[in-house]
């Protein structure tokens, strides 16, 4: 457990496999829609004034920054039953926010790829993560994640490559999507249409057109009511046309009934090195 030679990223990946192909799937009926889900969270070391890539890190709860790291995780869930699948502990992705420089490592050894990981941006590693559980067995129909990894780039690389639809939480940003002819962002496409009236469990669905460097896909916005302001709106986006709205919302809903479940042993399992190693 104390040798930092061992691919612990490559372990729990294989282990999760063996969990969900040999025990959770067979338990599982077709119908039941399999999500990745993916999120991240704050690794605090606050206390800390030399650890090797030490980081300012943004935190979206207190809205400071905070010196620590990322906890990238990547997980499946059932709508049932969650399984962590793999993890990547992320420093700066620019010079300017790191605290503390790393070692000089060969980059094709183990430790200098996990450092060299470690700098690249969130979404990119997210996409090798899912790759890498995809390469390994582990199959979902969606990918669910929120607003912070939502970029037409992130969902198009999901499409095009790894062939998942996904499921997520639009920012209120200005990137526009070609809605009717026009290139419009969230908020333009929102004003110039009419809404549901009464307790439907949305306001607004449209058809869009995600696209970036030439490629597009089609797409589904789905606006729904912010429960917290009552006068406010969110937008989930799903690169599955075919389904309903209702399904849509009722999908990404599993992604805050796990995060909001109770710890468990298997919650632990991304974590495990870190603890043997003194790190956490």
């Amino acid at each position: 457990m104390n040798d930092a030679r061992v691919n612990w990223q490559r372990f729990t990946v294989l282990l999760s496999s063996e969990i969900i192909c040999r025990f959770m799937k067979p338990l599982t009926n077709e119908k039941r829609q399999d999500v990745f889900i993916v999120d991240d969270s704050l690794f605090d070391r606050s206390r800390s004034k030399k650890v090797e890539m030490l980081a300012r890190v943004f935190d979206h709860c207190s809205m400071k920054y905070r010196s620590g790291f990322r906890m990238l995780t990547l997980g499946w869930s059932d709508g049932n039953s969650f399984i962590p699948i793999s993890y990547s502990l992320l420093s700066a992705a620019e010079d300017k926010n790191l605290l503390c420089a790393g070692k000089q490592y060969d980059g094709r050894s183990l430790a200098g790829r996990r450092r060299l990981q470690s700098r690249r941006k969130a979404t990119d590693v997210m996409v090798e993560l899912i790759h890498s559980a995809q390469c390994a067995g582990i199959t979902a129909k969606y990918v669910l994640f929120d607003s912070w990894f939502s970029s037409p780039k992130t969902i198009l690389e999901l499409k095009k490559q790894e062939h998942l639809d996904t499921i997520a939480m639009m920012k209120k940003s200005k990137t526009k999507y070609r809605y009717q002819g026009e290139r419009l962002n969230v908020k333009e496409i929102y004003s110039r249409n009419k809404k549901r009236r009464g307790r439907s469990r949305y306001l607004l669905s449209v058809l869009v057109e995600i696209e970036k460097d030439g490629e597009s896909i089609p797409a589904k916005l789905v606006f729904v009511r912010n429960k917290s302001k009552r006068k406010d709106w969110l937008v989930l986006v799903s690169t599955d046309t075919a389904i309903s709205e209702e399904e849509i919302i009722r999908i990404y809903g599993k992604r805050w009934d796990i995060l909001y479940e109770p710890c468990s042993y298997t919650n632990l399992i991304p974590l495990a090195p870190y603890f043997y190693r003194g790190i956490a």
